[in-house]
């Protein structure tokens, strides 16, 4: 009978990292909600901890319900072509109207994932989402606006590439390759590399 030998600074080590994988993630997780829930349950200036959240989501929910209106959707135009002919005031809200759309209005900005590829050989591609197959800009012709996301990071880049570069992906799919590119290629990549520990617990 082998007789295991305990390592106390082993375990030590060990045990942390064990607990780093289960607290940072929730730590960060719930300060993230938490920031944004205090945010907005302080836009209205209410003294009630969460009155200011509810009456912030009450009036998004009826704005929402009024704009559903025919009268009010002729006031939204309106209102629109009046911020159309102010530059700044244009490159906000509509730059801001198209970004929130692209995640939770009717048309969605990244639902369409492609393969982007960095050379003539298809050795190296990228993961991104098409934002615009025909780009209404001079000079891009038969070019398609493919949107990089960095990994862990809400930033990215616009690329205009050729569009016989491009290989379209299932688009049922699109939030599991967003999920895929976030994560580094850690979540929803299949079986991770690995490290020279796991292979030598295979091994014994």
């Amino acid at each position: 009978m082998t007789r295991v030998h305990f390592n106390p600074i082993q375990w030590l080590l060990k045990s942390f990292l064990k607990g780093l994988l289960l607290v940072v993630p929730l730590t960060v997780t719930v300060w993230v909600f938490w920031f944004v829930f205090s945010k907005i349950d302080g836009l209205l200036g209410l003294e009630v901890p969460g009155l200011g959240f509810l009456a912030t989501l009450t009036i998004i929910i009826v704005a929402g319900a009024i704009g559903s209106n025919f009268l009010a959707d002729r006031m939204i135009a309106w209102l629109e072509n009046a911020l159309s002919r102010v530059p700044v005031a244009k490159l906000v809200y509509f730059s801001l109207k198209d970004f929130v759309g692209a995640f939770v209005g009717d048309k969605k900005g990244f639902n369409r994932p492609v393969l982007v590829s960095l050379g003539p050989d298809d050795s190296v591609r990228v993961l991104g989402f098409v934002t615009a197959e025909t780009p209404e800009l001079p000079g891009v012709e038969n070019h398609v606006a493919v949107y990089l996301q960095q990994s862990y990071n809400f930033a990215g880049n616009l690329v205009i590439v050729p569009r016989s570069r491009v290989t379209f992906l299932p688009p049922k799919d699109s939030s599991k390759w967003m999920t895929f590119i976030i994560s580094g290629g850690v979540s929803g990549g299949g079986a991770r590399v690995k490290t020279p520990m796991d292979q030598k617990k295979t091994s014994s």
